[in-house]
């Protein structure tokens, strides 16, 4: 799909209060050709709002987050659009890429935000459109090799071998969403969490893990953006690397 033209912004219209799609509990993975796999983030569910130049966050419950307001003023300044509307989540994550959530419960850390969907965008409603397109726009406004945001990692159709990845290094699961559905808090989107997450939060080890793909070093904040081994391999059919 084509980007969406500025062209198009309707001026002083102002961004919906949107009630995010909420995850239903799924306690198997499974494989399906009409479904993504996102790797799903801990940390704090977020709607991301700019618009006339200011950012802030919205909680699932429609609470300000302003404790993440630092955060937000940083994203104003690195998305390049009049309005825009994104569903997300603020993470911290260690020298390894793994999302810590106490230290960002804490703040011991510096958070980042990940985007993983795009509800609204220069004046356009795209929350009728199926997640293909809206996550094609998504990757069309994420500021390519930013410190503070990225776009989420997803595995197409594969979500038994993403499953046993994310059971393998100790992290919180996979969020199955369907390619065609529109963006509606009825829409059935699924958490499987692993064996280790279903009992406690936290508790990760510190070693490396192939495909997380989000990778952050402090003091500097890097991350390292682009799919991973395993999802590159996983699109192009091949399988994760033995």
């Amino acid at each position: 799909m084509d980007k969406i033209s500025r062209s198009r912004h309707i001026r002083g219209v102002t961004l919906p209060r949107v009630q995010p799609i909420i995850p239903s509990w799924r306690r198997e993975p499974f494989d399906h050709p009409d479904w993504v796999f996102d790797f799903k983030y801990d940390g704090f569910r977020a709607l991301c709002y700019i618009e006339r130049g200011r950012c802030h966050f919205m909680s699932r419950n429609g609470n300000a987050l302003s404790r993440f307001d630092a955060l937000a003023t940083e994203l104003a300044a690195v998305f390049d659009v009049d309005d825009v509307l994104i569903d997300g989540e603020v993470i911290a994550a260690d020298e390894t890429g793994r999302p810590q959530f106490y230290e960002l419960l804490r703040g011991t850390r510096s958070p980042c935000y990940v985007a993983f969907d795009l509800l609204w965008l220069n004046g356009t409603d795209l929350r009728t459109r199926p997640l293909t397109e809206r996550r094609q726009s998504l990757q069309g406004i994420v500021p390519e090799g930013s410190p503070i945001v990225s776009e989420a990692l997803s595995v197409e159709g594969r979500g038994r071998e993403l499953f046993e990845l994310m059971c393998t290094n100790d992290l919180e699961g996979i969020v199955a969403k369907r390619h065609g559905d529109p963006y509606d808090p009825r829409v059935r989107w699924l958490k499987i969490k692993t064996p280790t997450t279903r009992r406690k939060r936290g508790g990760v080890t510190s070693s490396t893990v192939h495909g997380y793909g989000h990778r952050i070093r402090p003091p500097t904040g890097e991350i390292r953006h682009g799919p991973s081994d395993y999802a590159r391999r996983c699109r192009s059919g091949a399988g994760p690397a033995e």
